[in-house]
């Protein structure tokens, strides 16, 4: 579960990960970064090679890019829905087909906007994962994840092995 903070400003309030401030126009900065990651303290399995202070960098930038364009993706989706309230109010008149149709949308947008919330709370504790402590450990059993599912996944927070018992379940 990822910890986050409420920072308000005076135009808008928002959920900002512990260790981030919000920017103008929605960006965020962070007070850390990818210099303060050792590779050498990352986990890796047998048989890989060891994390690379460029790997590390890349990936950072993959996370907090992967960052700015969730808030994009939750900003627009909630643009969406307080349109869709908006006309929701104006159905005088409105068939049931029109009512139904204007309900689904809503909920569509409703469901886009949540996915995205839960992809920003994964990426923001992968990023406070990768600069401080846990990163490439899986929250299960204390195991490396692996530096190729971390580079093509880098919000795994499960090993392979403990994934699929998980999703067995």
């Amino acid at each position: 579960m990822t910890t986050t903070a409420r920072r308000k400003n005076t135009t808008d309030t928002t959920l900002v990960a512990p260790g981030r401030t919000r920017t103008g126009a929605g960006a965020t900065a962070r007070t850390g970064g990818a210099e303060s990651v050792d590779p050498a303290e990352l986990p890796v399995r047998p048989g890989e090679d060891p994390w690379t202070s460029e790997e590390v960098r890349e990936l950072h930038a993959e996370l907090i890019n992967d960052l700015e364009r969730l808030q994009q993706e939750i900003d627009a989706a909630e643009a969406a829905i307080t349109g869709l309230m908006r006309d929701s109010n104006d159905g005088a008149g409105d068939d049931q087909v029109d009512a139904g149709t204007k309900n689904i949308s809503r909920e569509s947008e409703v469901a886009l906007a949540n996915n995205a919330r839960d992809s920003l709370a994964q990426t923001e504790h992968a990023l406070a994962r990768l600069e401080g402590v846990g990163f490439g450990t899986c929250e299960s059993c204390g195991q490396a994840i692996g530096k190729a599912r971390m580079q093509a996944f880098p919000r795994a927070t499960l090993c392979v092995q403990c994934k699929a018992k998980q999703e067995r379940r």
